[in-house]
């Protein structure tokens, strides 16, 4: 009897322990690595510039001006869940996303995007059920949007296809909650499309979203939004 017991409480074990380790290692799909200028892929057709055919020529649209959110787009949330001792990552998108920016000489003056929170995506529709229902109630806050607050200075401006570091300072709504934020970007110009990819941490509570975490899994309290935007010249 004793070694019948102990056989069953092996076994326990095994699958608390073990059964994790082999849903991560070999069922979960691998998350995607963070976005950076180098993991976003410009349309050919989109960036091609200078180009001539026959008599006729395609110029490099101007820097100054407003440039619009196009195809490509894509915004993320990135957040670490833990179950029973084994963690991976949970990455959540969307390519919902519009909105604009504003160029005048050599600053940007203005800039907001808005995305589509019901639309946002995972690889397993039991976190979507969990995310769009009680984490992000997107019935009731169907949006998520930043809007630049301070101008970004882009002097000297970068060559085409260099990438430059800047920050940007706004205010980002969540959940129906609105927090200023700091955001690090990496931006480059290739032909007519200006990427913009950043990120920034998101404490849950800074915008009334309870914590993630259900049943034996656990998320703690802090995830990253990420996104890698490109503009094309507005017309």
């Amino acid at each position: 009897m004793k070694k019948w017991i102990i056989g069953i409480v092996v076994v326990a074990l095994l699958v608390v322990v073990g059964g994790p380790f082999v849903y991560f290692h070999f069922i979960e799909t691998k998350a995607p690595p963070r976005l950076s200028i180098s993991t976003v892929t410009v349309p050919s057709t989109a960036a091609a510039t200078g180009t001539t055919t026959g008599s006729s020529s395609t110029a490099a649209a101007p820097l100054a001006g407003t440039w619009k959110i196009s195809t490509g787009s894509i915004v993320r949330y990135r957040v670490k869940e833990t179950l029973f001792g084994q963690s991976a990552t949970a990455v959540g998108s969307t390519s919902t996303v519009t909105g604009s920016l504003t160029i005048a000489g050599t600053q940007l003056t203005k800039a907001d995007f808005t995305v589509d929170m019901t639309t946002v995506k995972s690889d397993r529709s039991q976190r979507d059920d969990q995310f769009q229902g009680r984490i992000m109630d997107t019935s009731d806050f169907p949006t998520g949007t930043f809007t630049l607050t301070n101008p970004i200075a882009l002097a000297p401006v970068p060559k085409d296809g260099v990438e430059a570091d800047h920050t940007a300072k706004g205010k980002l709504m969540l959940h129906g909650k609105t927090n200023d934020v700091t955001l690090t970007l990496q931006t480059k110009r290739t032909g007519n499309v200006i990427v913009v990819v950043g990120s920034t941490p998101i404490t849950f509570s800074d915008y009334d979203i309870g914590n993630p975490s259900g049943g034996p899994a656990s998320v703690g309290n802090s995830g990253t939004l990420e996104f890698a935007l490109q503009f094309q010249p507005s017309t």
